[in-house]
């Protein structure tokens, strides 16, 4: 659905980004203007940085051993941010979200001061996995891990509809196609979304033409209806060259036609991440 921008109010906006670990990027997520940021590849902030954000209390669990994780940040006063933990598999604390993999989830309860709307709001990082050995196989892939958020967001939902719930993130698959037109794993990557519909979470975006720019010149293997905008770029391309689209966002059903998605893919405004930063508005 489009939203007219110009005629419907943003009462709630937020930022997903992939930050590439790199510490220096805290700079550019403090001043962004947003509510909240959600965050992937994110390392601990800089000291002298922590007094102006609001930082979600998962923070003694980074990623597969790493320094880095998801994390949810808040930066605005026109919310109240109130952290939701995670713990291990087999945790036994009601209150704290269970995360298959500790450092891929971190979430957090948005208040808007102004309305009192309540939304939850959750970053998502996709691993990426190998086959055993015995199978001999040098894949990667992300599609297991990214069931594995779903699982671990089903917790979220209490009831069939009108729960109010923003996901975003770096899922590292793909969306209506798999590589070099593969089959198999287009329909590898759909199951994602797929799942994710079934638990009310529709896919919102981005997708062009309001949702960014897309790919010039236009991938091989890439569909010609495809609404697909790219929010990656390899370390050797320049952001124009930019042409797979890794990041995608997530609404319950019962806000989806207040949310609207672009990412910020423009050569001119990319930034200084391999993936480009996706804003997110929730509309009154």
């Amino acid at each position: 659905m489009i939203i007219d921008v110009e005629v419907t109010m943003s009462v709630l906006r937020l930022m997903s980004w992939n930050m590439q670990h790199k510490a220096e990027n805290w700079e550019t997520v403090i001043t962004s203007d947003v509510d909240v940021a959600l965050l992937q590849e994110a390392k601990h902030p800089p000291a002298h940085l922590l007094r102006k954000i609001a930082l979600d209390i998962s923070e003694g669990h980074p990623a597969f051993g790493l320094s880095w994780r998801a994390a949810v940040v808040g930066l605005s006063n026109r919310i109240m941010f109130t952290p939701i933990q995670t713990q291990p598999i087999g945790g036994d604390n009601r209150e704290a979200l269970m995360v298959s993999r500790m450092g891929t989830l971190a979430l957090a309860i948005v208040k808007i001061r102004e309305t009192g709307e309540e939304i939850v709001v959750v970053s998502m990082y996709s691993y990426w996995a190998n086959p055993i050995g015995y199978t001999k196989s040098n894949w990667i892939y992300a599609d297991a891990s990214a069931h594995r958020l779903l699982s671990d967001i089903s917790a979220l939902i209490g009831r069939q509809t009108d729960h109010k719930i923003i996901c975003t993130g770096d899922l590292n698959l793909l969306y209506g196609y798999g590589e070099n037109n593969s089959q198999y794993w287009a329909e590898r990557y759909a199951t994602v979304f797929n799942r994710a519909a079934a638990l009310g979470l529709q896919f919102i975006g981005p997708q062009a033409p309001e949702g960014g720019q897309q790919a010039c010149p236009w991938p091989a293997e890439l569909p010609t209806s495809s609404r697909n905008v790219p929010t990656f770029r390899t370390k050797i391309n320049r952001p124009e060259t930019a042409n797979r689209q890794l990041d995608f966002v997530f609404a319950s059903r019962s806000i989806a036609d207040r949310v609207s998605v672009r990412a910020a893919n423009s050569p001119d405004e990319w930034g200084p991440s391999d993936h480009c930063r996706i804003f997110v508005d929730l509309h009154a």
